[in-house]
């Protein structure tokens, strides 16, 4: 847990807000969101970033997450927002920041906050999902099927009790390849609705509703997280921030 700031502390007001993007690589995939949140206040103390609080009798480093990635998936693509009380460059942050952080847990960019609400333009995400063993041809049906049902339903344990969710309004679109002799791998675009559609669940459709035959776990990766393009891709929801950080040309 980050250091507590002592209650009659001024409270100093955020002067900048960065940008974050990490990846989560390797055995770090089965860390979870809460491993993620100690390791960075770690390495935040560490790299002695000047991070903003909040107020009240326990205050809080301000730190805003989005859309985390579920335990167990690896990632290229996650975004977390912090707010200092000095500016920094955001490139010296980014080594700093990185070199801090354990192996696995890898800072990707960081940008200065310059456009409103980040978070709106997290609409998608690209997964891509290698399944071991499976033959190309069959997942590209199973996936073909999912695609054309009207509904997509699965299951998943809430806290209330178990719900069936309908998957389909949130694949938006797909491409298979054949990777040889460890099996066959589904690209994946989806909109990151409420709840989150997990790449698991998309597994579990393509062998239930698909008919997908059973292999050894599937490993998914997030390839990306931001706003939708024209080809049903997704873009890189910093990149409005770096083009606004740019002066204009002459």
């Amino acid at each position: 847990m980050a250091a507590r700031r002592p209650p009659d502390r001024e409270v100093v007001p955020a002067v900048q807000k960065l940008r974050i993007r990490y990846a989560k690589r390797g055995p770090l995939r089965f860390s979870s969101h809460r491993d993620f949140q100690r390791a960075l206040e770690r390495a935040l103390r560490r790299a002695r970033v000047p991070m903003a609080y909040s107020a009240g009798f326990s205050p809080h480093p301000k730190i805003s997450y989005a859309n985390s990635a579920p335990t167990g998936a690896a990632s290229e693509a996650e975004y977390v927002e912090i707010g200092v009380v000095r500016r920094c460059d955001p490139d010296a942050l980014r080594a700093e920041l990185d070199d801090a952080l354990p192996p696995g847990l890898d800072v990707l960019e960081v940008v200065e906050a310059r456009t409103p609400d980040m978070v709106a333009r997290l609409e998608a995400s690209r997964w891509r999902i290698e399944v071991p063993g499976a033959d190309a041809q069959a997942l590209a049906r199973a996936w073909q099927s999912l695609c054309d049902a009207e509904t997509v339903p699965v299951q998943r344990m809430m806290k209330q009790g178990p719900r069936t969710l309908d998957l389909r309004p949130a694949l938006l679109s797909g491409e298979i390849s054949d990777t040889g002799s460890l099996g066959a791998m589904l690209e994946v675009t989806v909109a990151n609705v409420t709840p989150t559609v997990r790449p698991d669940e998309i597994l579990a459709a393509l062998r239930e509703l698909g008919g997908l035959p059973a292999s050894d776990p599937a490993r998914s990766t997030r390839l990306a997280q931001g706003p939708v393009t024209d080809d049903l891709l997704v873009g890189n929801p910093l990149r409005v921030d770096r083009e606004a950080a740019e002066p204009a040309s002459a």
